[in-house]
């Protein structure tokens, strides 16, 4: 298993919750938080772990990061 796989991340300061919080829009519903900027990117490393594991406990297919995405 990929142990640092290269998923885009969407960082972004949250004035509601007081934190970074940081979105994996490859991965659905994969989101972490932190008081800091890199507590926030440490859990979301944590979470994406998390998330794959669970897939493939669950059967489902992995997205294979796709690096930077770009909007229209």
């Amino acid at each position: 298993m990929d142990t640092n796989p290269r998923y885009e991340l969407i960082i972004y300061w949250s004035n509601d919750d007081h934190a970074f919080i940081v979105e994996v829009p490859e991965l659905p519903g994969c989101m972490a938080d932190g008081d800091t900027y890199q507590e926030a990117v440490a859990n979301a490393e944590q979470v994406i772990q998390e998330w794959i594991e669970t897939a493939r406990s669950l059967g489902r297919d992995i997205p294979t990061p796709k690096g930077r995405l770009l909007f229209a």
